[in-house]
């Protein structure tokens, strides 16, 4: 595996991740929403924080990996 394809393959697990992990906080979210007994600020207070570094982790990691393609 030359460093071309072992680049697009760490690229491909990231991008992957990140669409599961995204997806399952987003479920999580509308299952908080509609459950009468959570309180709805809450969820908001608990989800955002961990949502905001997950995303910007991911997507540092593939810029990351980018630009060492580039060069």
């Amino acid at each position: 595996m030359n460093k071309e394809q072992l680049n697009a393959y760490i690229t491909l697990v990231a991008c992957a991740t990140l669409a599961f992990i995204l997806l399952s906080m987003v479920g999580v979210l509308l299952i908080g929403l509609f459950t009468p007994a959570v309180d709805n600020t809450k969820i908001f207070e608990a989800i955002t924080p961990a949502f905001q570094t997950i995303v910007g982790g991911f997507i540092g990691l593939i810029t990351g990996i980018k630009i060492g393609s580039d060069e």
